[in-house]
């Protein structure tokens, strides 16, 4: 077997505004690359990726998601960073609030504020597609379903964006972010206070398997926190890419202008394109050989979402949105254990926007710069001034 290895540093700023070229390199370079940068191991080819994902008892959670092992610490006993069975205690708290009767109890809740807000917007013509949409709407429905008070939820876009940034190196966008994080994780750790939280929320239902013997009251902050970052950033993300192209291909909102039917598609397909978490680590428990690559035990191995999703093996032309690919398989929830609990609710939300959008705006176009976000581990954008014509 043989080792593989490259000097390319993945987070430097050239290739975090822009990716995918450096990505395709790798890809072709072979199926398990040593990053010496950084010390990791890089999975980016489909088939290997989801495998891995869907191997947790080798490529292991438990040790943490993140890069660094300073930010493992934090995250030990969370949802995101224990194996199976802690992992699916914790996720099985709020799995019925999850579950598909759980969420059809949320449509019309969801649908009425994808109305106010959208109506709010068009009336006023121009706005910005992500300060003032993409980062409101699953933010708000998320927190009005977690029970959060409004006041303070300022911190939690910047917070879960600071957060997720915090799961690659030690570099200058986590270090310039430090403050927003520490104030995002210390407001959230109020939280907890059970007072402050609405009655019947799911941060109710939390902090009652606390009192069932469930949880313990660390995995039970840890598993608000979790729920929080995770629900925003991908959804967030996904829908500034897409009021983007929405604004820049207009034919593609003239397709959907005439088969609504085809909402779900594309939030599906921008998912795939862009890929909003770019992947998380896993740390191997044994020696595992990948396509002839020999990876040793006790390897971090990077997940590469994004990069598997542009796979030229598994999606024909992949760098090309196509409205009706419809990519199901995707990997931007993630794959196996620990696939994204909150997918279906990242579905309904976007689905519900869209169509809200659909029967209100006849075209949109760009009114300003467009502005992209830094984060090594997020992909998404910063500012996207909009016009939208009612």
């Amino acid at each position: 077997m043989t080792t593989l290895e490259s000097e390319v540093d993945l987070f430097a700023p050239e290739n975090v505004a822009d990716p995918f070229a450096v990505l395709d390199r790798l890809r072709e370079l072979g199926p398990a690359v040593h990053l010496a940068q950084h010390d990791f191991w890089l999975l980016t080819r489909y088939d290997d990726v989801r495998r891995a994902a869907a191997d947790w008892k080798t490529f292991s959670s438990a040790q943490g998601v993140a890069l660094t092992p300073q930010f493992n610490e934090q995250l030990a006993g969370s949802v995101l960073a224990t194996d199976p069975p802690e992992h699916d205690q914790l996720r099985a708290v709020l799995s019925e609030k999850l579950a598909p009767r759980g969420l059809a109890a949320i449509r019309a809740q969801v649908r009425e504020y994808a109305t106010r807000l959208v109506d709010e917007l068009v009336a006023r013509g121009h706005f910005d597609g992500v300060t003032d949409l993409a980062a409101v709407y699953p933010v708000n429905v998320v927190a009005d379903l977690v029970g959060l008070p409004q006041e303070g939820r300022e911190l939690l876009h910047p917070g879960a964006d600071a957060s997720f940034a915090a799961f690659g190196p030690w570099g200058p966008y986590v270090q310039q972010h430090l403050q927003i994080l520490q104030s995002y994780h210390g407001w959230m750790a109020a939280m907890a206070d059970r007072s402050r939280l609405a009655p019947g929320s799911w941060g109710e239902v939390v902090m009652a398997a606390v009192d069932d013997g469930q949880l313990t009251e660390r995995a039970a902050h840890s598993t608000l926190g979790a729920y929080m970052t995770a629900g925003m950033d991908t959804t967030v993300n996904a829908i500034g890419a897409l009021l983007q192209l929405f604004a820049e291909q207009p034919v593609v909102w003239e397709t959907l202008k005439t088969d609504p039917a085809l909402a779900g598609p594309a939030f599906e397909e921008i998912l795939r394109l862009e890929s909003p978490v770019q992947g998380f680590w896993r740390l191997t428990t044994a020696d595992t050989e990948i396509d002839g690559i020999r990876v040793p035990a006790g390897s971090r191995v990077m997940l590469h979402w994004a990069a598997a999703n542009r796979d030229p093996r598994h999606y024909p032309e992949p760098g090309t949105f196509d409205i009706r690919r419809n990519p199901l398989d995707h990997l931007s929830f993630g794959h196996g254990v620990h696939g994204c609990a909150g997918q279906a609710l990242a579905r309904l939300e976007a689905k519900t926007l869209i169509e809200t959008l659909l029967a209100r705006v006849e075209r949109f176009e760009l009114s300003g710069e467009v502005l992209r976000r830094g984060n090594p581990i997020v992909r998404g954008l910063q500012s996207l001034p909009l016009t939208a014509h009612r």
